[in-house]
């Protein structure tokens, strides 16, 4: 009875530290991108508008395959319009990429100011942390109008340069769980 113990104190330390190799490489492998979106930001927007074209293009093709097939449903006409445009949109975005790009960056410029001036707005409204929010939306609404006064030069860099940020980011933040978890913490602990 006395290896009860430590036949479970087997069973529950097997698993820690298991795969923390794979989640180190997905984080080198992470920041790799995050620094080559760095060093070629056109070729990274290229890129990430071509994908969000093939994307939106299946996205396209299967909702308008659900309108026409999905029999006795009442959205069969949302479901081949919105297949429809996000065919058109996918399309626009594959065969003219630039013109996919600047649309993202005038999407990214407005959704900057709107959220500079929410930020603004509920920042002098809040008591606590008031400071944070009002630099927080002034911040936000500077990039939104360099976004838009740079345009549209900015819009064939700035999806690289944020796919960049958002890589280099999140690899960082997969090595430092990777090596915790190598030391016996859970990965992606909460």
């Amino acid at each position: 009875m006395t290896d009860t113990p430590r036949a479970m104190e087997g069973l529950r330390t097997r698993g820690i530290g298991a795969g923390w190799g794979w989640i180190l490489a997905y984080g080198v492998l992470s920041v790799v991108l995050g620094i080559l979106a760095f060093a070629a930001p056109f070729a990274a927007t290229l890129a990430a508008t071509l994908v969000i074209g093939i994307f939106l293009m299946a996205a396209g093709v299967t909702s308008i395959i659900a309108g026409i097939v999905g029999k006795g449903h009442e959205s069969r006409a949302y479901a081949i319009l919105f297949g429809l445009l996000s065919l058109f949109i996918g399309g626009v975005m594959m065969f003219e990429p630039a013109t996919g790009a600047l649309s993202l960056a005038m999407l990214v410029a407005v959704w900057l100011g709107v959220r500079g001036v929410m930020e603004l707005v509920f920042g002098f409204r809040m008591r606590r942390g008031r400071g944070m929010m009002v630099v927080l939306g002034i911040v936000n609404l500077v990039l939104a109008g360099f976004v838009l006064a740079t345009l549209p030069w900015s819009a064939l860099t700035l999806p690289g340069y944020v796919l960049g940020i958002s890589f280099l980011l999140g690899g960082a933040t997969s090595i430092g769980a990777a090596l915790a978890h190598r030391k016996g913490e859970p990965a992606f602990a909460v």
